[in-house]
């Protein structure tokens, strides 16, 4: 199986390269020091079609294959992790739901400013008991009566990425006993309430909070909750392509810094207990791109990506994290140090075998395709 771009493609992925090399990577600490992005990366990143490759080109949108978008989410990652995982969000669950599910009405009035990063996205799912059991969902949706399509939403959410600085959330709430589904929540309304920015180890620069909605009003797009979910799995496959870079900057470091380094009159590289830690890492790196690269190409030939979309994340997380623990090893105390690199892709590695489903619920999905 070839991994193919288009010219048009491949000149896409240029300009992502030369943004991550001359306004991402220079940035990365001073980002996370602030934990915060600045409001004009919006915009930076609109233009370059970073916040709507999964949109269609009738709306303004880079419309681009899953392939490029999985590329982008790994380039853009080894110059901030935690950028690229508001990249892949935004792409796969935000602006594709409102794309695929939200009426004529509804795509008119926020896709535009979505694409030109005038309006800033967050997707709302997990709650204080709902994460990985997803149906343990207790936000409530009421019809209002009188206005057609919008609901009052009440509840709470926690650990929304870019939740802080959202202009519109699509979040998940319960319309049933047993029903959930999906509505566009604008966050400059009084039934919107921040609580917490919530603080992580990792991906600090990314605005994760906890809010409450109080009767807030919601606009509800036309989905199941099955159908707003399944675009968890093109999402798998950006964390997974996030999880990629990262292992691929640490492992770049760490080859250069064993070359330079010396002990007992030798360059690290040259001691074989190195040696084998740089071959598993760059065997490991290997495989999970090759898991992404078949993901997002059966994505794009129409197959069914269930299966590929979590054997790709969980490998590519797990990867991720080895490759990272080995860098800060063979950097010995100074990859303890925020003089060095590898210590913040080590801490920002941890977040991909947690975010959009947990290693866990990889395997529970992969066993269950595997055992039907």
């Amino acid at each position: 199986m070839l991994f193919e771009l288009c010219p048009e493609e491949r000149g896409f992925l240029d300009r992502v390269r030369t943004f991550v090399d001359q306004e991402v990577l220079p940035e990365t600490r001073r980002w996370e020091e602030q934990t915060a992005f600045p409001d004009s990366i919006w915009p930076r990143l609109g233009g370059v079609g970073l916040l709507s490759m999964t949109v269609g080109r009738e709306w303004g949108g880079a419309s681009v294959s899953c392939s490029a978008y999985v590329e982008a989410c790994r380039e853009i990652a080894k110059g901030d992790p935690a950028l690229s995982m508001n990249i892949a969000a935004i792409n796969a669950l935000c602006a594709a739901h409102i794309e695929r599910f939200g009426s004529e009405e509804q795509r008119k009035k926020y896709l535009p400013g979505i694409v030109k990063g005038d309006i800033k996205l967050a997707w709302g799912l997990t709650e204080p008991d709902a994460g990985s059991d997803a149906r343990r969902v207790k936000s409530v949706a009421t019809p209002i009566d009188g206005r057609e399509g919008y609901w009052h939403l009440n509840g709470e959410k926690m650990f929304i990425t870019n939740g802080g600085k959202a202009d519109l959330i699509i979040l998940i709430a319960r319309t049933g006993e047993k029903d959930l589904s999906a509505f566009l929540m604008e966050t400059d309304q009084s039934g919107f309430q921040l609580t917490d920015r919530i603080h992580t180890v990792g991906v600090r620069a990314s605005n994760t909070v906890r809010f409450s909605m109080i009767d807030a009003v919601g606009w509800h797009t036309p989905c199941t909750f099955e159908e707003a979910i399944s675009l968890l799995y093109r999402g798998r496959l950006g964390i997974a392509g996030m999880a990629v870079g990262i292992a691929e900057k640490a492992f770049e470091l760490t080859v250069d810094y064993s070359k330079q380094r010396e002990q007992f009159n030798r360059r690290l590289a040259d001691m074989q207990s190195v040696q084998n830690m740089i071959a598993d890492s760059a065997m490991e790196i290997e495989a999970a791109r090759l898991l992404l690269h078949k993901g997002a190409t059966l994505y794009d030939q129409g197959e069914n990506i269930v299966t590929i979309s979590s054997m790709a994340k969980l490998f590519a997380s797990e990867t991720a994290n080895r490759v990272t623990n080995r860098a800060i090893q063979i950097h010995g105390g100074r990859g303890m140090t925020f003089e060095y690199l590898v210590e913040k892709l080590w801490r920002d590695a941890k977040l991909t075998e947690i975010g959009e489903g947990c290693s866990e619920i990889q395997r529970l999905v992969i066993s269950k395709q595997v055992l039907r």
